[in-house]
């Protein structure tokens, strides 16, 4: 069997978020010893924990996430080691690490600070003249263990999505990723009617 990595944060209620959204709620509503089964409630914004940002999220466009292409959320992974970078910038070595129609994974290790004020508000950004590089390989995502890519006006999420480049932010565990040759990655959003939706996002070593 291959091994699988776990990219993805827990829902529960509680969970951090950005500032300004709404505080999930993940509530028991029903109980076996009671009702004779299980049951519970989510009520959840799209772009809390691990989430994908559709095109409609940034842009004025009136395509849900529920119709955009399968395709776009599966595919061979490449993860990039960005530590200690406040600006993440284009490097030479990129050109042979980022294949064409890659899934890429910014690892900065920022997400050793989530649940944390400083997860939000001091995270690093990806430089304009790197986004434009990922722009001309055509990816087909950009994760990263980041709440955003970007700050306000944010044009790197504008950029990205304008190229049908879609953004999963809030990642986890892509230290884990180092040292794989080769890993796909699959990143299926919710069939939604909305402009973003919480992830499962996992890698597997092929």
């Amino acid at each position: 069997m291959p091994r699988l990595v776990d990219l993805s944060h827990n829902i529960e209620s509680g969970m951090p978020v950005y500032p300004g959204d709404d505080v999930p709620e993940l509530v028991q509503t029903r109980w076996l010893a009671q009702d004779h089964h299980n049951n519970h409630r989510l009520q959840i914004s799209m772009h809390v924990g691990t989430h994908l940002d559709g095109p409609m999220h940034m842009l004025a466009s009136e395509q849900y996430v529920s119709e955009l292409p399968l395709a776009s959320f599966i595919g061979p992974g490449c993860v990039l080691d960005v530590r200690n970078q406040p600006l993440i910038r284009w490097q030479p070595s990129y050109e042979q690490l980022v294949p064409t129609g890659s899934i890429v994974l910014l690892h900065t290790g920022h997400d050793r600070w989530y649940g944390s004020e400083r997860y939000f508000e001091e995270h690093p950004v990806v430089d304009p003249a790197f986004c434009e590089f990922l722009v001309a390989k055509q990816i087909k995502l950009l994760g990263m263990d980041l709440p955003s890519p970007d700050q306000p006006p944010f044009p790197v999420h504008k950029r990205l999505l304008v190229a049908g480049i879609y953004i999963l932010e809030n990642l986890t565990n892509l230290d884990q990723l180092l040292s794989w040759l080769s890993f796909e990655v699959i990143a299926l959003p919710l069939k939604l009617k909305a402009d973003g939706s919480p992830v499962r996002a996992i890698a597997r070593e092929m």
